[in-house]
């Protein structure tokens, strides 16, 4: 009977993701941010797409970032995302990019559930947030 139960309940469990679940196009959790995510070599890379504040104004410009050299550049396009190794079935030890404060922070990307990815950025392990972002069709 245990055995029965015990091969239920790993029967009814859902397939661990692939890393290559974190391919595709990811509505982020704040300012309708989208973000394309594509292979890059062994690792992965993400660029900016589209946000609110781009639809509005298709011109911004990376104004807060922390080297002056790279204010003038545009934030459509601009890779967020970068540096990571694959681990099991996400992504660990990346970059990811915040154009809101002009800085860069440790990152982990994991697929989680159907359509979803968790993105987690670090000033340094413990202090973290993580976002679910969403695949977008």
């Amino acid at each position: 009977m245990l055995l029965t139960l015990i091969g239920l309940a790993v029967a009814a469990a859902p397939p661990p993701q692939s890393a290559d679940a974190a391919i595709g196009r990811w509505k982020t959790e704040t300012r309708g941010g989208i973000v394309e995510i594509q292979r890059c070599g062994t690792s992965i890379c993400g660029r900016i797409l589209t946000s609110d504040l781009l639809r509005s104004n298709p011109n911004l410009k990376d104004t807060k970032n922390s080297n002056a050299a790279l204010r003038n550049r545009p934030l459509r396009g601009l890779q967020i995302l970068s540096g990571f190794t694959q681990s099991g079935g996400g992504w660990t030890g990346g970059k990811i990019y915040n154009a809101d404060d002009g800085k860069t922070y440790g990152s982990d990307v994991t697929p989680s559930g159907t359509g979803q990815l968790k993105v987690r950025g670090c000033v340094f392990k413990p202090f973290c947030k993580t976002q679910t972002w969403t695949r977008v069709r």
